[in-house]
């Protein structure tokens, strides 16, 4: 099967969910025999020199990307907001990478055209104009969901009306071109049933994300310390941390004084970057992930909004560590409570779960090794793309 997959940040190296994500399925089909090209959008934030650096990726993938400017430009988004558009969308819309899109499709023949996101669904029609590939959303969340539970999240009253009219453009435009597909491949139940639920009608199947899960590092975590590591411009994140480190940490910290905390992730805001907290230290980017959380002990993630998988939340298990997180951070994940994750959504069951932790190590380590078999169990990334390839075959033996 000859797949193009587009993708709406260079997926390799993978440095953070998004980018793990896409870069599983472009493994996960390679290592299934498949042919894979990658075409995918760079900008000043994502740019696209190390994938283009790396020969055997490129050789593997064919891999090309397109600049597009994604910086925030007001007069642009206050024309999108007037005229009901999505801004979110409007600016991945590119003659260049169209043109490139165009380009490509008409050098090759694919069987599948997999598209990585929402915001690569106005090159559908560029799709179907030049190819008659079967075109498959891979849906990494329900967008315009994150942009409402941001607004409902926020205190200030203009920036909550402003991203309320974000989230109302989003879900308009969802709404309208979701079924501009032939297939969506949702990243959990719960994407997919909603999805059913505003209507679509095409073939919708669940995949989580996939890891190949290697051994667990014989690393020594260092005693009383609790990690988050995310990319930190996604907002989610960033809302997050401002709730662990303005209402979660003070409490922890009173109660629990000698816990650490380190805060990991690419783009960590200035102000972040700049923290003087007791007991806080905010490292930004590591240069190894895998490295950094074995050296840690109990990951941290206090999200409010969001959907899809939390990515970074599965690679954490898999490497038999305890996390404790959010109702909205677990979800998507096949999880027991207090088995396999630790659950709090206010300051105080944060602090609650981090004394059970401390007090009982056992419990602790127990959870770690829980987590892990779950991983093994439910997202191993060979036995996950066994499951696209049988969807995608959905598409070639119809078009028979």
């Amino acid at each position: 099967m000859k797949v193009l997959q587009l993708c709406y940040k260079p997926p390799y190296p993978p440095v953070d969910g998004g980018t793990l994500a896409m870069n599983s399925i472009t493994q996960g089909l390679l290592e299934a025999g498949h042919e894979v090209w990658v075409l995918s959008v760079c900008s000043d934030k994502h740019p696209a020199e190390k994938a283009n650096s790396d020969a055997a990726y490129r050789q593997k993938t064919h891999f090309e990307a397109v600049y597009i400017d994604l910086s925030i430009h007001p007069i642009d988004a206050a024309i999108a907001l007037l005229c009901g558009e999505s801004y979110n969308i409007k600016r991945f819309v590119s003659k260049d990478f169209g043109n490139k899109l165009a380009e490509t499709l008409g050098k090759e023949d694919f069987d599948i055209v997999h598209v990585e996101s929402i915001f690569l669904a106005p090159y559908v029609a560029t799709i179907r104009k030049h190819s008659k590939a079967a075109v498959v959303l891979r849906a990494h969340n329900i967008e315009h969901r994150i942009w409402r539970q941001m607004a409902l999240g926020t205190r200030n009253p203009l920036k909550r009306w402003y991203l309320k009219k974000l989230a109302l453009a989003l879900r308009y435009y969802e709404l309208q071109h979701i079924s501009d597909f032939d297939g969506i491949a949702c990243i959990t139940a719960n994407d997919a049933d909603t999805f059913r639920q505003l209507g679509c009608r095409k073939p919708i199947v669940d995949i989580p994300f996939g890891i190949d899960l290697k051994p667990i590092p014989d690393t020594e975590p260092e005693p009383n310390t609790l990690y988050h590591i995310g990319s930190m411009d996604w907002m989610p994140n960033q809302e997050g941390i401002r709730w662990l480190l303005n209402d979660i940490w003070p409490l922890l910290h009173s109660e629990l004084p000698q816990m650490r905390l380190f805060l990991a992730g690419r783009n960590m805001p200035d102000d972040l970057m700049d923290l003087q907290c007791d007991g806080v230290s905010v490292v930004g980017e590591v240069p190894d992930a895998t490295e950094f959380i074995a050296s840690k002990q109990i990951n941290i993630v206090p999200l409010l909004s969001g959907s899809g998988i939390r990515i970074k939340i599965i690679e954490s298990m898999a490497m038999g560590k305890t996390v404790i997180t959010s109702t909205v951070g677990a979800a998507g994940i096949e999880y027991h409570d207090g088995v396999d994750i630790l659950i709090a959504d206010t300051p105080q069951q944060f602090v609650e779960q981090l004394k059970r932790c401390t007090a009982n190590p056992v419990l602790c380590r127990s959870i770690g090794f829980n987590a892990r078999k779950l991983t093994e169990e439910r997202y191993n990334n060979q036995v996950l793309t066994k499951r696209l390839e049988d969807f995608y075959n959905k598409f070639a033996d119809a078009a028979l």
